[in-house]
């Protein structure tokens, strides 16, 4: 007896998932305010306003000529 190459095509799976990534609540990343600057930012990342992670400056921004 013949059998099924796949339960599901790729656009299904595709259109399924990027629906999962969607869903309120669990999957959306929290954001907290950095410890330097105040600037709202995702865990776990470099701040994109001073450029800060985990208290160090890792990123330099460049300053605004005045």
């Amino acid at each position: 007896m013949a059998l099924q190459k796949r339960r599901r095509g790729p656009s299904l799976t595709r259109h399924q998932r990027s629906a999962w990534s969607k869903k309120s609540g669990e999957n959306r990343p929290t954001v907290q305010a950095c410890k330097s600057c105040g600037a709202p930012r995702v865990p776990h990342r470099i701040c994109m306003a001073c450029g800060t992670y985990g208290g160090e400056t890792v990123v330099a921004k460049k300053q605004a000529a005045e």
